[in-house]
């Protein structure tokens, strides 16, 4: 079982996200728009962990109140590990990397180390928002991707946190404290 915990985007972002989804899937090449599940959202994902316990949902209402961030993409980003990825790239600035801080502690706080991605580590995270996925290295390589994509939307907001829970395939928004 793994749970993650992720960042949605505000409404114009979103759509923005799911046109690239849309390009890349009408170019047959590999997209998030193939992934037909309801819970499917562009999102920024901060953490993943085998459950989200009771200490941990304490800390993350409060990164819930924090929310909307303001942040900023910064272009077309790809990775080969071990899945082709290709993403639009996220600024870490200052309030970003803060807040990412706050949840990575939640979670390994509380957490066997083993069953911490070692890739949304504070110092290894790289903030992006998934435009598609290939288990086929390379891809994304060797094509004219930023042509074929929209140009990111220069200001963001990142307005929900939810957890998403691979076993169920159910998301659930994590609120602020009442």
């Amino acid at each position: 079982m793994v749970r993650t915990v992720e960042l949605l985007l505000d409404e114009t972002a979103d759509l923005a996200v799911r046109e690239a989804w849309r390009r890349l899937a009408d170019a047959g090449l590999p997209s998030q728009a193939r992934h037909r599940s309801p819970t499917n959202s562009p999102h920024l994902t901060l953490a993943a962990c085998g459950e989200l316990t009771a200490p941990m949902r304490w800390e993350l209402a409060d990164v819930a109140a924090a929310l909307p961030l303001p942040v900023r993409f910064t272009g077309v980003i790809r990775f080969e590990r071990p899945t082709s990825v290709l993403a639009w790239a996220l600024d870490l600035d200052p309030a970003l990397a803060g807040l990412h801080r706050r949840v990575w502690e939640a979670v390994a706080s509380d957490s066997p180390p083993a069953t911490l991605n070692p890739f949304h580590e504070p110092g290894r995270w790289s903030p992006h928002v998934t435009l598609g996925r290939s288990r086929q290295a390379g891809a994304f390589a060797g094509r004219r991707i930023p042509r074929l994509l929209p140009a990111p939307p220069l200001s963001v907001r990142l307005t929900t946190l939810r957890s998403y829970d691979t076993d169920t395939g159910t998301a659930e928004v994590l609120e602020p404290r009442p």
